[in-house]
């Protein structure tokens, strides 16, 4: 279990502000927010590229400070960043960096490149943005490590190994223990899969908790604008007025009464991103 509890953390002009989140084992958690939100600080965070400020952050109930190279063989880790030497072949820097991880597999490894269609012998430095992430999405999986962080490396796929990758993971946590985290802009595929969310808005986490939760909290709603403003004032998020009528974001609660006229449904992860 990754838990972190009110961890500040100031990165230039931005801040970290008060994160307390614990992620479950054996579940894909998605990490959403808009640019500039704090999602890649977060997972620096996690991967411990980052100390907190204040504030505590445990993973396994281990800190970095005492237990690093256990927690790091723990997470496997694709990031926008190279990770491998441009210099170096895709065998050999695997053979490099397996050595930091007890679980990594070499046969594994070669099996997943030749399906991702990559050559063991290719230079790192020679493949396009989007076969490095392969092979270092091959690489991570191939570490065999309880967690598995992921920061936007979807955007980079073709819409055809985008599926393959999104049943990947889906595979991943099969077990029961292993955790996903991904950050990601797309969103339509994170509402099928996802079980976990955690929603950042300027450095703060607006919401935590699993899918289920996130979908009973809140609604949108749509119609006349005088009608949604009969609505609990505390309860509206946010107002959006458009050509032909009003959509709000609002918190829901089990006694919520909604005029009839309201259309009232529940948000995607990308309707709630584009109204709150």
């Amino acid at each position: 279990m990754i838990a972190l509890c009110d961890v500040y953390k100031c990165i230039g002009k931005f801040r970290l502000d008060g994160i307390s989140i614990t992620i479950p084992e054996g579940y894909i958690c998605g990490l959403v927010g808009k640019n500039g939100s704090g999602k890649t600080s977060l997972i620096n965070l996690i991967l411990g590229l980052y100390t907190p400020d204040s504030g505590e952050l445990t993973i396994d109930e281990y800190k970095y400070v005492d237990n690093e190279k256990n927690i790091r063989g723990n997470l496997g880790v694709v990031l926008t960043e190279e990770l491998f030497v441009s210099g170096y072949s895709l065998i050999k820097n695997a053979a490099t960096y397996g050595t930091f991880y007890e679980g990594f597999d070499m046969e594994q490894y070669l099996n997943l490149l030749g399906e991702f269609r990559l050559s063991p012998g290719d230079k790192f430095s020679q493949l396009s943005k989007g076969q490095k992430l392969k092979a270092q999405f091959a690489f991570a999986l191939s570490c065999n490590t309880k967690y598995l962080i992921l920061d936007e490396p979807a955007a980079n796929f073709d819409e055809e190994f985008r599926r393959q990758f999104f049943d990947k993971i889906q595979r991943y946590i099969n077990n029961g223990s292993n955790s996903v985290i991904l950050a990601t802009h797309m969103t339509e595929e994170l509402d099928k899969i996802g079980d976990f969310l955690i929603y950042m808005d300027s450095g703060r986490v607006v919401f935590s908790g699993d899918m289920e939760s996130f979908r009973e909290k809140y609604r949108v709603v749509s119609g006349e604008k005088y009608k949604i403003m009969l609505l609990n004032k505390d309860d509206v998020i946010n107002i959006e007025e458009g050509k032909y009528g009003c959509k709000a974001l609002v918190y829901h609660n089990k006694g919520t009464k909604y005029d009839r006229e309201l259309s009232v449904t529940r948000p995607s992860i990308e309707e709630f991103m584009q109204y709150y």
